[in-house]
């Protein structure tokens, strides 16, 4: 019975140290769970704390804009893509430019599959700014400015037309709510009229102001995401890795593209090519005005045409007026030709430049000055002239072998005789002396009478005497 007793009791008490140890498995096993899954959350965030590596780009944006930036900007951002940057950084300082241009960079920016930063290491003025909203991320180097993006002429004069204040306000409105910063910020930007009050973002404009912010200014108002003093620093910050960094380089083409398209080295060529080119054509047999003027045409289409601005068009304009021109100094055509051939010209300049209304000025300048240089050559060099091909300057004299033939002025008056039948030319005797002799019309026979009535040169006219 006792025996009985005990293995009772050892099997109640096996049985309740089983139930114990499992409760507290189950216990402990949640918090295992716990553990591993917070283990797993800070192994997670410490792999994803690590800078994304791969290629970044630096493209700097240091010119005025227009289509010659455009093209290398299209340029940069296709070599990134074949590189398979993971990052491309606009160096911006730039005073701004032609607002379409700005419109299309703007679009390649915003569309770009690769994450895009602007970082702005001087000024983000007018369109510069507009590029800079277009991008991902927005770093300002202190010092830096964005803003003052109203619109102005080619001449500087702020454009007041209120469709084309409002268009821009709308595509600077637009670019800042792509990131989430405040549009009423962009519209001061370029509307004057307006009052922009942001005290909880440091910007206050009262109306005929435009606001432009400073890095600081920038930071406070959400219209730049970091400050920083190189871009370098601007990638490491954005969690990137700084080590694989490439800059994007003009090439020595569109270094060249980008001296000949200045404003004032357009007016010179133009002015050395038309200078050139019509000298030699006036005053030929130098060579080297023409040779000159065709290299100064030559540069200044070039540089247009790596910038992008002109097409083969323009070179065919420009060689079909040269040469109607050509053949209008040769091939009579009461002007028709050289009508058409300046015309071909004016299109062919015209069209190589970026805007209409510059090309128009330059070449009116460049003309001027060129009329007056063509003015003292033909002048000074007026006996090589290629008018006198069309006129007669020799001189018959005794001295080249030219013997002038005696006029019988005397003659007049004179009497004689006809030796042959006038019919009406023939021979007479007139004062002694056998000369040949013509009559008006009439027939005279052979030993007749007759007078001279006309001597012209050498051309003596007789009739019949009478008496």
């Amino acid at each position: 019975m006792c025996e009985g007793v005990n293995i009772l009791g050892v099997l109640r008490k096996i049985v309740l140290v089983s139930i114990t140890n499992l409760l507290i498995l189950l216990f402990f096993i949640p918090l295992l769970a716990g553990v591993n899954a917070a283990g797993s959350v800070a192994a997670s965030d410490t792999i994803n704390s690590k800078p994304k590596s791969g290629p970044v780009f630096i493209i700097p944006v240091d010119q005025e804009i227009e289509r010659g930036l455009q093209r290398f900007l299209e340029r940069g951002f296709q070599e990134a893509g074949n590189y398979g940057a993971v990052l491309i950084v606009l160096e911006i300082d730039t005073p701004g430019g032609l607002v379409d241009t700005a419109e299309e960079i703007g679009a390649m920016v915003r569309e770009s599959p690769i994450p895009t930063v602007a970082y702005i290491k001087g000024n983000a003025a007018s369109a510069g700014s507009y590029i800079a909203l277009n991008a991902n991320k927005i770093v300002m180097k202190p010092g830096s400015m964005i803003g003052s993006a109203s619109l102005v002429d080619m001449t500087g004069k702020a454009v007041n037309d209120p469709k084309l204040v409002s268009f821009w306000k709308s595509k600077m409105v637009g670019a800042a709510a792509l990131n989430g910063r405040d549009p009423e910020i962009a519209a001061g930007m370029t509307d004057s009229n307006i009052v922009v009050n942001k005290p909880e973002l440091g910007v206050n404009k009262d109306k005929g102001q435009i606001i432009a912010l400073t890095s600081d200014q920038a930071l406070k108002a959400g219209y730049t995401d970091d400050i920083a003093d190189t871009p370098e620093e601007a990638v490491s910050s954005l969690g990137y890795s700084s080590e694989d960094i490439l800059r994007v380089k003009h090439t020595g083409a569109e270094k060249m593209s980008q001296f000949l398209t200045n404003p004032i080295i357009m007016t010179i060529l133009l002015f050395i090519g038309i200078a050139g080119v019509v000298i030699e054509l006036l005053v030929p047999g130098f060579g080297a005005p023409g040779i000159i003027g065709l290299l100064a045409f030559i540069l200044y289409f070039f540089g247009n045409y790596v910038a992008g601005f002109a097409g083969a068009e323009t070179w065919l304009l420009f060689i079909l007026g040269l040469v109607m021109l050509i053949v209008e100094l040769f091939v009579p055509s009461f002007g028709i030709l050289g009508i058409l051939g300046s015309a071909s010209l004016i299109a062919g300049v015209v069209r190589a430049a970026y805007s209409f209304t510059h090309a128009l000025f330059s070449l009116g300048i460049a003309f001027a000055a060129a009329t007056v240089v063509i003015i003292i050559v033909a002048i000074a060099f007026k006996e090589r002239g290629i008018w006198n091909r069309f006129i007669l300057a020799d001189s018959l004299t005794k001295e080249r072998g030219f013997v002038p033939v005696k006029e019988r002025i005397t003659l007049l008056g004179g009497r004689g005789r006809s030796l042959t039948p006038l019919r009406p030319a023939g021979t007479a005797i007139i004062e002694g002396e056998r000369i040949d002799v013509v009559t008006e019309g009439s027939f005279i026979d052979a030993n007749l009478p007759i007078v001279v009535i006309k001597v012209e040169g050498v051309r003596i006219v007789v009739k019949e005497f009478k008496e």
